[in-house]
């Protein structure tokens, strides 16, 4: 087996990592796909868990991204580090450990970020707690943010080819994921956060 598929099959396992369930089960004796959204991504851990737990969930969905992005450079594979971090947010969307049944690729694109350009990543950070702050919603903030990535490097970073379509790619994850919380947004039910 090439090391390039052993890199894509590690990257997609590591993204399949799910860390809702394990903490949920492991520290409170829940299952988070029983409550709330019934996602297993950070979002329904903080409503279901509290912000301990929901805080631990999205670092871990996080290195999750940034540790199957660094997986080429580790291995020596010869393949493209965004490619990888792709394949682990399908593993976080899909992940074989959870029935299929995963998070909505915001955070572990996130990890993508962190490993390859951090200061996007920051910049991010920042602009998802102020939409957060400004709108109380989650779901938005989330999909808000993918656009300012694809916005930023488009003016900063043009030259960057690969990170353009993984943005793009993403973000399109990202919204289809958030299908059902657009109708709720519109429809005025989608909930609003109380802890910020």
């Amino acid at each position: 087996m090439s090391i390039i598929i052993i890199t894509i099959l590690l990257a997609y396992l590591i993204g399949s990592i799910p860390s809702g369930l394990i903490i949920g089960k492991v520290f409170y004796k829940t299952d988070i796909r029983e409550h709330g959204s019934k996602n297993l991504g950070g979002t329904n851990t903080f409503r279901t868990l509290g912000v301990k737990a929901g805080l631990i969930v999205t670092i871990m969905d996080i290195l999750k991204g940034t540790l199957a992005t660094k997986l080429p450079d580790i291995l020596d594979a010869d393949i493209h580090l965004l490619i990888a971090g792709v394949v682990a947010v399908i593993g976080h969307m899909y992940p074989i450990f959870a029935g299929f049944r995963g998070g909505k690729a915001v955070a572990t694109s996130g990890g993508i970020l962190l490993a390859y350009e951090p200061l996007l990543f920051l910049l991010l950070v920042l602009a998802f707690f102020l939409s957060l702050y400004l709108t109380k919603y989650v779901s938005l903030s989330s999909m808000i943010v993918a656009v300012i990535a694809l916005v930023y490097t488009l003016i900063t970073d043009i030259t960057d080819i690969p990170l353009l379509i993984v943005l793009t790619v993403l973000a399109v994850f990202i919204f289809y994921r958030h299908r059902a919380n657009i109708k709720r947004i519109i429809d005025k039910t989608e909930p609003k956060i109380k802890w910020l």
